[in-house]
């Protein structure tokens, strides 16, 4: 038989377990769809196809055999391919995409039904299809990641005309410069794996929330685990390794980065799983009572957030910055969607589908879950209101990141940097479009009108049921049951997380 294995966010040869199925199976051709209709989705952009497109050419250098490329609704593109080669087979990993792949996923499976293809789908992550509750979840998980990672396969299959991978303008994609991404491709992930693990780690735990620092120390795997050019328990292991190399009793940092960067590995799939049990999280308010509570979106305050031009410097630093790079450290991405939610009270899913198009490293099971959580829409997370002008003396008290990308104020005294306003204002740069502390206690007032009454908690208790195990597992903080805050008699509750 002649099998046809269908790549999708699992870009990469080594622990594929679809592709090491398809080998065992017999002759295999490998494939890789580029569906328009996907790329004309709002929350794709030109910076992540250029790093896709780096992804797939370094993995048609790595096969041994042609990496089909074909642009086309999947479906029609798959029909093609089994015609052409009478496969009877198709092989893949599962995915936990966005609504748009789970049903096109739904639409494959009746194809394969129909053309009598049998279609085998295998986990690549923590992740778990169709699971009945969380009780023992992350003892599985962990599982998982000790399990030997899978050895690359013997690909073999018949020769057929490789295509060319399209251009970000033949796709059709707004140009989207974005000159400090990172670079696509095996060779890559690799390369930052390794100097994160060897040198750049050693300072991750303290380092992480800085937007100065944290660009060093932070992993920076985010973008190849979401296109699975590597996997988490490749670099989970590989950490594991990498601690068993510190000596006994050494002071100097290393342990206790590795631990909150594994840590933060089992967090990915945590959020992950949210989204795979619960897919309407990416366009629904997870606890019902916030819908309507940000009806509509103000079309100049949303662009002034996009383009990083509020009038609130560390706000605005941090927006440029992604704009440039791609990527965020996890705690300024919190703090742009909390004034975003907040102080300039935008809809989360407008703000959640720019950021989702800014991220090199959009992955929607985290992008979505994290949205609804800075955002105050969960029911059963505390009530997060990033005070920007803080955050920006906390985090940037020399004012070098601030002054680096609002060069604007590169002239401003230390004293009023985060505040210009308070000497009067600086040309060229516009005034706030709210005021921090008035704008932050009206939205303080309205998300906790919400959050009382019996009503509200009951609905947060079930969300805390289905989305949390009800038992201690190991290696994992469960999620609490909402309690009553008692200066405001709101259900409250605190999960931690950072990248």
């Amino acid at each position: 038989m002649t099998g046809i294995l269908w790549y999708k966010r699992d870009l990469r040869v080594t622990d594929h377990a679809a592709a090491s199925a398809a080998a065992a199976a017999g002759p295999v051709v490998c494939l890789y769809i580029v569906e328009p209709g996907y790329w004309a989705l709002p929350d794709t952009s030109a910076r992540q196809w250029a790093f896709i497109r780096e992804c797939l050419e370094s993995l048609r250098a790595e096969l041994e055999v042609p990496l089909l490329v074909r642009v086309g609704e999947a479906t029609e593109v798959l029909e093609a391919v089994r015609q052409e080669i009478s496969a009877t087979h198709l092989f893949s990993h599962e995915e936990t995409g966005n609504l748009w792949t789970f049903e096109r996923d739904k639409a494959v499976a009746r194809w394969a039904r129909q053309a009598g293809v049998e279609w085998t789908e295998l986990p690549q992550s923590g992740v778990v299809r169709r699971l009945k509750g969380r009780d023992g979840w992350a003892a599985r998980r962990e599982r998982y990641v000790r399990n030997p990672t899978i050895l690359r396969p013997r690909l073999q299959g018949p020769f057929l005309n490789p295509g060319a991978i399209p251009t970000a303008q033949q796709l059709g994609l707004i140009d989207d410069p974005c000159p400090g991404r990172q670079r696509g491709g095996r060779e890559a992930a690799l390369t930052t794996l390794g100097g994160f693990l060897t040198k750049r780690g050693q300072t991750y735990r303290k380092a992480m929330s800085s937007p100065v620092d944290g660009e060093w120390a932070c992993s920076r795997l985010s973008p190849y685990l979401a296109l699975g050019v590597l996997t988490g328990r490749e670099a989970a292991q590989a950490a594991s390794g990498r601690k068993a190399e510190i000596p006994a009793g050494a002071r100097d940092g290393w342990k206790g980065s590795l631990n909150s960067f594994t840590s933060r590995l089992a967090w990915r799939d945590h959020f992950m799983q949210k989204l795979e049990d619960e897919p309407r999280i990416e366009t629904t308010c997870l606890h019902s009572a916030y819908e309507g509570l940000r009806s509509g979106s103000d079309p100049e305050r949303l662009a002034a957030w996009a383009e990083g031009r509020t009038g609130l410097p560390f706000t605005d630093a941090c927006m440029r910055y992604l704009r440039h790079t791609g990527w965020l450290n996890f705690r300024m991405r919190s703090m742009l969607m909390a004034v975003a939610s907040y102080h300039l009270w935008l809809n989360w899913r407008d703000t959640g589908m720019i950021l989702a198009r800014l991220f090199t490293d959009y992955e929607p099971g985290i992008h979505w879950s994290q949205t609804q959580m800075q955002s105050g829409t969960t029911g059963m997370n505390t009530v997060r209101i990033y005070n920007p002008v803080k955050q920006g003396k906390d985090q940037d008290p020399t004012g070098v990141f601030t002054r680096r990308w609002v060069p604007e104020l590169a002239d401003v005294p230390d004293e009023f940097l985060q505040e210009p306003w308070k000497m009067g204002g600086v040309a060229g740069y516009p005034d706030p479009i709210v005021d921090v502390a008035d704008a932050a206690r009206a939205a303080r007032e309205k998300v906790f009108a919400v959050r009382r009454g019996d009503a509200f908690r009951s609905e947060a208790q079930a969300i805390v049921t289905k989305h949390a195990s009800r038992k201690k597992d190991r290696g994992f903080r469960r999620d609490p049951v909402p309690k009553k805050d008692p200066k405001t008699r709101a259900p409250d509750a605190q999960l931690k997380f950072d990248l």
